[in-house]
C-alpha cells in the first residue's frame, strides 16, 4: 500500500501504468486465480509481473533472485486402502489396510530416490493417516492424505502416474485395494530471464551486489505462478531474518515471525523494477 501511494504521488513523471494486485489466500492457494478471472490482469493489459515474497532463510535485507523455476508445482493427494477388518488377535482372517497403507508410504518413497533423475527433483510427501477406532481392532479402511511437488511437466506426470501404479500394486500384494484421487494444484512458478535480469540490477543498486544472492529454488509453492503464467515476469524473495532479534522461524511455523526493516528494501526493489520495466528496460 506505501509503495502505490509513492507511485501515485509521482504519477505524472513516471512512464507506463501500474496494477497494484493486493492478493488475498496465498496460503491456501485460493486467490490469484480469481483475481485473473475478475480481469486483473485484463483491464489494463499487463505487460509484465513483479512480485516480493519475504524469506525466513535469508537475512533480513538480502535479496534473492533467479531465471527459471523457482517454486514447485503443488498437487494434492488422496489415497484410500480398503481391506477387510477383523479381530486384531486373529489377523489372518483380516485383510489389513494399516498393513498396506504402511507399505503403500514406503515404497513410494522410491520415486523420488529411484526412478525421478538425480538432477530433478520429486517430493511425495504425507500430511495425515486416519483409520481405525480401537486398539485390538483391524479396520476396513485407512485413508491417506498428502502432496506432490515436481518442477517440470515431465516429472509431474511420471510421478503422479506411478504413485496411482505404486499403490494399486502394493495394496494389491497384500490383499488389499488402493484407490489414487489426486487434484492437481497450482503450476510451477517461472521467471522470466528479461525480466528477472532487470530485478536483478535493481537490487544490485539498492543494497548492493554483495548482499544480492542467486535463489535457491524452493519445492514450496506459490499461486503468484498463476500470474507468471498470463505475463512474463519475475517473483523474488528479500531475507527477513534476523536472529539477534529472535526473528529467525522458519515459515509456517509456530515460531514464524520476521525483521520489519525488510519491508522498505523489498518495496524499493519493487518499485524500482517496475518504473525500469514501464519505460521498457531489458
Amino acid at each position: 500500500m506505501v509503495l502505490a501511494e509513492l507511485l501515485a504521488r509521482r504519477r505524472e513523471e513516471l512512464p507506463g501504468t501500474y496494477v497494484f494486485a493486493f492478493q488475498p489466500a496465498e496460503e491456501i492457494v485460493a486467490g490469484a486465480r480469481p483475481m485473473i478471472e475478475a480481469g486483473v490482469m485484463d483491464d489494463p493489459k499487463v505487460d509484465a509481473v513483479v512480485g516480493v515474497h519475504l524469506w525466513n532463510d535469508l537475512p533480513a535485507g538480502v535479496v534473492g533472485v533467479r531465471a527459471g523455476p523457482v517454486f514447485a508445482a503443488a498437487d494434492e493427494l488422496e489415497i484410500t486402502v480398503e481391506g477387510r477388518g477383523g479381530h486384531g488377535g486373529i489377523p489372518h482372517q483380516a485383510a489389513d489396510p494399516i498393513l498396506a497403507a504402511a507399505h503403500v508410504v514406503v515404497a513410494l518413497q522410491a520415486i523420488v530416490s529411484r526412478e525421478t533423475p538425480p538432477l530433478d527433483a520429486a517430493v511425495v510427501s504425507f500430511g495425515t493417516i486416519q483409520g481405525g477406532t480401537a486398539f485390538n481392532i483391524i479396520p476396513d479402511r485407512v485413508d491417506l492424505r498428502g502432496t506432490v511437488r515436481t518442477f517440470t511437466p515431465e516429472i509431474r506426470e511420471q510421478t503422479l502416474r506411478r504413485i496411482r501404479e505404486i499403490a494399486a500394486g502394493v495394496a494389491g500384494a497384500l490383499r488389499a485395494h488402493a484407490a489414487v484421487t489426486t487434484r492437481l494444484g497450482c503450476p510451477v512458478v517461472r521467471n522470466d530471464p528479461r525480466v528477472t535480469e532487470v530485478v536483478r540490477q535493481v537490487a544490485e543498486a539498492v543494497v548492493g551486489p554483495g548482499r544480492v544472492e542467486e535463489m535457491r529454488p524452493t519445492t514450496g509453492s506459490d499461486d503468484m505462478a498463476y500470474f507468471l503464467e498470463r505475463a512474463p515476469g519475475c517473483y523474488f524473495v528479500v531475507g527477513s531474518s534476523n536472529r539477534a532479534r529472535e526473528l529467525d522461524g522458519r515459515h509456517h511455523t509456530s515460531r514464524f515471525d520476521f525483521d520489519e526493516d525488510a519491508l522498505p528494501v523489498a518495496a524499493k526493489v519493487l518499485g524500482g523494477a517496475a518504473v525500469r520495466l514501464a519505460a521498457g528496460a531489458g
